[in-house]
């Protein structure tokens, strides 16, 4: 439900983006997006005591996810949908999933087995479907969607590093990440000669930032502690059908047959990807972590004086155990098939 909820949030910012921003540079909408989501993680910080603290040691993945994320992500989408329709740009962001997956086996070894091949094909064959459907309509719809693609690349590279930071306080993580990427984007907006907004369109887009940005990563984080990058990339993947409703209920009548072929492809192999069962006999080995954690899991066994009640966060150790359950890639099932 969180990776659903964040995958609404972001899904329905993509039409908006597209209509208040059509006008303004990329990298000044790059740049308000973000200046709204930062606001919303100085709002929604938490108590010490609830989450794990950002360390200084997690400060290159952070500024390495702001440039990807909050820069080269915004950036590219920006000046896509000035060139290509909503309906189709939307669509197209479901290859996040896939560059989520693939990046999350390469870089995690997070387990794919053939339903999650064959998924991975379905979004792949639905995004070629798409390029097609554009470059029949045109040379400039087609660079669009290209510079789309090129976003869902950044986007994938953001969230895979974002699983090293998936135990901290997602507020923190918000702030920090949002915080960079405004300032950066701000300083090449202005360095470039962008013409700054009016000040009713600025706040739209501020809003839109702080929802479908920074509210939207919040949920995307909290999904993550609990199944993994891979899998919280493929339920994220509804966002941009969520986004193609959005876009029709402002007005896109785009649509086309080659691009309702490629949506139900790539509709298909989210759902595939949903569909995956893996339950088997496995390992883990002593592990010495910080993260907000409660004694229900069956994977907390410490004991305190008092018992705290719900979530809290120290440093703790896991001894070692074997056992057999239905599990997910998430940051206590990272072991190797």
């Amino acid at each position: 439900m969180l990776a659903l909820a964040a995958a609404a949030l972001f899904g329905l910012s993509t039409p908006l983006v597209q209509r208040w921003g059509l006008s303004l540079g990329a990298f000044t909408t790059a740049a308000l997006l973000y200046t709204g989501a930062a606001a919303l993680g100085w709002v929604l910080r938490r108590p010490v005591h609830n989450e794990a603290r950002l360390l200084r040691s997690d400060l290159p993945r952070m500024i390495s996810m702001a440039g990807f994320g909050a820069v080269i992500g915004p950036v590219a989408l920006a000046w896509g949908l000035q060139r290509t329709n909503g309906a189709s740009a939307s669509l197209m962001l479901t290859l996040e999933a896939l560059f989520t997956v693939l990046l999350a086996r390469l870089l995690y070894g997070e387990s794919m087995d053939k339903r999650v091949w064959a998924a991975m094909a379905m979004l792949l064959a639905g995004g070629i479907a798409l390029v097609l459907d554009r470059g029949f309509s045109g040379g400039v719809q087609l660079l669009g969607l290209l510079a789309v693609l090129a976003a869902t690349a950044a986007w994938g590279v953001d969230n895979t590093l974002s699983r090293g930071v998936a135990n901290r306080d997602p507020g923190q993580v918000v702030l920090v990440k949002s915080a960079f990427g405004a300032a950066l984007s701000s300083a090449i907006a202005w360095l470039s000669g962008e013409v700054m907004p009016a000040l009713p369109m600025a706040a739209l887009l501020f809003l839109v930032g702080a929802a479908g940005y920074g509210l939207s990563l919040r949920f995307y984080l909290l999904a993550q502690r609990a199944f993994g990058a891979a899998r919280t990339g493929s339920v994220f993947a509804f966002a941009p059908f969520i986004g193609m409703v959005g876009a029709f209920a402002l007005g896109d009548r785009s649509a086309s047959w080659a691009m309702a072929a490629g949506g139900a492809l790539m509709l298909m192999g989210v759902v595939l990807h949903l569909a995956e069962s893996h339950d088997h006999a496995h390992e883990h080995t002593m592990l010495e972590h910080e993260h907000a954690h409660e004694h229900n899991d069956g994977h907390h066994h410490h004991v305190h004086e008092p018992m705290p009640v719900g979530a809290h966060s120290h440093a703790h150790r896991h001894e070692a155990m074997q056992h057999a359950h239905p599990h997910v890639p998430d940051a206590r099932h990272g072991h190797a098939h």
